[in-house]
């Protein structure tokens, strides 16, 4: 049974996730869903009251391939991508200087220590609807639950949810499917950041 997870973005900045070219993908930010999920997998974002007051969805998406061990790092298939921003230097990870997002302080919060690198796996979907800052939140009329459940969760993300739960999270997929035309219906929030997000929080989550 495919597993459920949502979150709420402190930022939506293009980096976390990534939408180009008909790609979605979660390389940086969230290290213990990327470690954890699986095809097939579901993944919500909401924003933070931080980001927006409404909790709007940001966006949704099926996990169709997990790169694993670096594999996103390394492949040319992915290397222009914005959140392609580590690379291999002989046996390690270092990060591309010019990348738009985080910097050399952020790669163990990213991939982990060397030199296993534990973290080093990245989320990809071609199965996704991305909002960004024209999400909305009339979710909250159409599942209560949902609602309910964003709006009390603090930090961290949530994978564990009640069966009627579980079905709300799923009628809303379908709903959001069925409503929106395009994978991709609006731009990120805010301009890239190099901050420091695991300290500053100000790229990805709470």
């Amino acid at each position: 049974m495919e597993r459920i997870y949502f979150y709420k973005l402190t930022a939506d900045s293009g980096g976390a996730p990534c939408v180009e070219r008909g790609l979605l993908s979660l390389a940086i930010c969230k290290p213990i869903i990327r470690k954890k999920a699986n095809e097939g997998d579901l993944i919500f974002g909401f924003a933070a009251s931080s980001l927006h007051l409404d909790n709007r969805l940001i966006y949704i998406a099926r996990v169709t391939k997990v790169a694993r061990n670096g594999e996103y790092f390394t492949s040319r298939k992915y290397a222009r991508r914005g959140d392609c921003i580590y690379a291999l230097d002989a046996t390690r990870f270092v990060w591309r200087s010019g990348a738009l997002h985080h910097g050399p302080k952020d790669m163990v919060h990213d991939l982990g220590r060397p030199p296993d690198y534990p973290r080093a796996n990245v989320l990809l979907s071609e199965d996704f609807r991305y909002f960004g800052k024209a999400g909305g939140d009339d979710y909250k009329r159409r599942f209560p639950r949902v609602k309910y459940a964003v709006e009390h969760l603090g930090q961290g993300f949530r994978v564990h949810h009640s069966q009627a739960l579980r079905q709300e999270l799923l009628h809303m997929a379908s709903w959001v499917w069925q409503r929106a035309p395009r994978k991709v219906m609006g731009q990120p929030t805010s301009a890239p950041s190099r901050r420091i997000c695991h300290r500053a929080r100000p790229c990805g989550v709470i």
